[in-house]
C-alpha cells in the first residue's frame, strides 16, 4: 500500500472535514569517532497525523499503527481532542503540486554494509575524526476531504567531519539528495587540511572586524536568522525583521536571497505539510526586502495567501520558515580573494552555539571553531581560538565587499527525530562587520 492509499484510508475514518498526513522513513547513520563506527543505527517507521474539524473546533492525533482498528482508534482520538479554534483556515483544496523531483534511486536502496564504508572513508587522514555519514528515503503523502491529494519520495545523504585533536580542529561537512555527490574521504581532507592549520591558535582584543565567512558560517547564520525574521508568524506578531521593512533597502545591493525548494541544486520538496505547492520565493533582491513565509494559519491572518511554507507537525507551533535558502553567487573567484577584500580582519570557518539575541533587530549570538584565523595584508594568517560574537545579520549583510562564484549546499538538520532534511546553498562572502565580543578556548577537541 502506498503512502498515499494509507492517508486516504485514514481520511475514511475521520466522519467529516479532516486532513491525514503519511511519513514514512527509512533512514541510516553511522556515527564514529577517533576513527572508529561506533554507532550505526536504522529507522524504519511510519507515522499517521490525523486533524480533524468540526464546528469551529479541531483535533489532532498521531500514530504508527497502520491497521483499520487502530487508523479507527486514531480518527476517535482526533475527534476526543476536539478544541476551539478560531484561527482555523480549513483544509487545503485540491491543487497540482509542483514539479520538484529529489529522489535518488541509489540513495534510497544503500545497504548497512555500504553506509559503513562511506563512514571509513573518512578515516585516511593524519587527524582522528568524529562525525557521522548518514542517508534517508522519506515519503510524505497527504490528503484531505477537500480535495488535496497527493505524495512525494525524497531522499538525502549527509556527511560531517570533525578532524582533531587536543590543539586542533577542522571541519568539513557535505549534503545533496544524491549519495553519489557526497565524497566523505574528500570532505575528510578538507578538515584535515583546516586543523593542520590551527595549532597555536592565539587570541584578539574584542572588537568590530572585517571579515571572511565561508559556506559553513553563512549557511548557519542566515538560516537562524530566518527562523525569526522570515517567519510569517513573528512578522504579523510583528516580532521578526522584516515587519514593517519589506518593500525598504535593508542589506547591500549585492546580496540576493530566495527561499527555492523547487530547484534540483537543494533538497527538493513539491508540497509544504499542509498541501500548499512550493514555489521560488524571492526573499530579498538586490538587497530590498521582498517577502517572508506564510503558511494556511499566518496568510489568513495577514490577509494574503500561503507560499509554501507549513512546518512538519512537530514544529508548526514555531511558524512558517524557510527550508531551503539560496544566497546568490558573487564575481570572487576564492575565498583567498575575498581576503584580500577583506586585507586586515578574521577568517571564519564555521560557527556554533548559536542564539537568537534580538529578534526585531536580527541580532545572534555564538562562537566561531574548527578554522578561526587572522587576517592580515590580504591574507589569511595565523589560526586564533574560538571567539564569541554578536552580530545584528542586518550590519553584518549591510556592507558587502564580494561574494564567490561557487556556492555549497550545507545541510541544516540535526537527525534528531523524524526526518525532514533541509540545506542552505551559499557563497563564501566578505563582510565589513563582525562584531567579536569575547575569546573563548583554543583549537582543538
Amino acid at each position: 500500500m502506498s503512502a498515499l492509499e494509507l492517508a486516504q484510508r485514514a481520511l475514511e475514518h475521520a466522519g467529516g472535514d479532516a486532513e491525514a498526513l503519511v511519513h514514512v522513513e527509512r533512514s541510516t547513520m553511522a556515527r564514529f569517532a577517533a576513527s572508529e563506527v561506533h554507532q550505526p543505527t536504522l529507522s524504519d517507521n511510519t507515522t499517521v497525523q490525523l486533524r480533524v474539524a468540526r464546528d469551529g473546533r479541531v483535533g489532532t492525533a498521531q500514530t504508527n499503527a497502520v491497521e483499520d482498528d487502530a487508523l479507527r482508534v486514531l480518527a476517535q482520538r482526533a475527534r476526543d481532542a476536539l478544541a476551539p479554534d478560531p484561527d482555523f483556515p480549513g483544509f487545503a483544496e485540491r491543487a497540482q503540486p509542483t514539479n520538484a523531483e529529489g529522489w535518488d534511486e541509489e540513495t534510497a536502496s544503500l545497504p548497512a554494509a555500504d553506509q559503513a564504508a562511506r563512514a571509513a572513508a573518512a578515516f585516511d587522514v593524519p587527524f582522528p575524526v568524529y562525525g557521522f555519514f548518514t542517508s534517508g528515503a522519506t515519503t510524505v503523502a497527504l490528503a484531505t476531504t477537500s480535495g488535496f491529494a497527493a505524495e512525494q519520495r525524497l531522499t538525502d545523504a549527509s556527511v560531517r567531519v570533525l578532524a582533531g585533536t587536543d590543539d586542533a580542529s577542522g571541519w568539513a561537512e557535505k549534503t545533496s539528495w544524491r549519495v553519489a555527490d557526497i565524497d566523505p574521504s574528500a570532505a575528510a581532507r578538507e578538515a584535515a587540511d583546516k586543523a593542520a592549520r590551527t595549532r597555536g591558535g592565539g587570541e584578539v582584543e574584542p572588537q568590530r572586524f572585517r571579515a571572511v565567512l565561508e559556506p559553513y558560517a553563512v549557511a548557519e547564520l542566515l538560516q537562524w536568522f530566518g527562523f525569526d525574521s522570515w517567519n510569517g508568524l513573528a512578522h504579523v506578531e510583528e516580532r521578526g525583521y522584516f515587519a514593517g521593512r519589506v518593500g525598504e533597502r535593508v542589506f547591500d545591493e549585492k546580496v540576493s536571497i530566495a527561499d527555492d525548494r523547487v530547484t534540483r541544486a537543494n533538497l527538493p520538496r513539491a508540497f509544504d505539510f499542509e498541501g500548499t505547492p512550493t514555489a521560488r520565493l524571492q526573499l530579498v533582491e538586490d538587497g530590498v526586502a521582498r517577502a517572508v513565509c506564510w503558511d494556511r494559519r499566518t496568510a489568513a491572518r495577514a490577509g494574503t495567501r500561503s507560499t509554501g511554507h507549513a512546518a512538519p507537525p512537530s514544529e508548526r507551533g514555531w511558524g512558517p520558515y524557510p527550508t531551503a535558502l539560496e544566497l546568490a553567487p558573487g564575481e570572487v573567484a576564492s575565498v583567498d580573494e575575498l581576503a584580500e577584500l577583506v586585507g586586515d580582519g578574521i577568517y571564519v570557518t564555521r560557527v556554533h552555539y548559536l542564539g537568537i539575541v534580538q529578534p526585531r533587530e536580527g541580532v545572534l549570538t555564538g562562537m566561531t571553531r574548527d578554522g578561526t584565523f587572522r587576517i592580515r595584508g590580504g591574507r589569511i594568517a595565523e589560526p586564533l581560538a574560538n571567539l564569541r560574537f554578536t552580530v545584528a545579520l542586518p550590519e553584518l549583510l549591510a556592507d558587502v565587499p564580494g561574494l564567490t562564484r561557487s556556492t555549497q549546499l550545507c545541510g541544516q538538520s540535526d537527525f534528531y527525530d523524524d526526518r525532514y532534511a533541509i540545506a542552505a546553498r551559499v557563497p563564501a562572502l566578505a563582510t565589513a562587520s563582525f562584531n567579536v565580543t569575547g575569546v573563548g578556548g583554543p583549537p582543538g577537541l
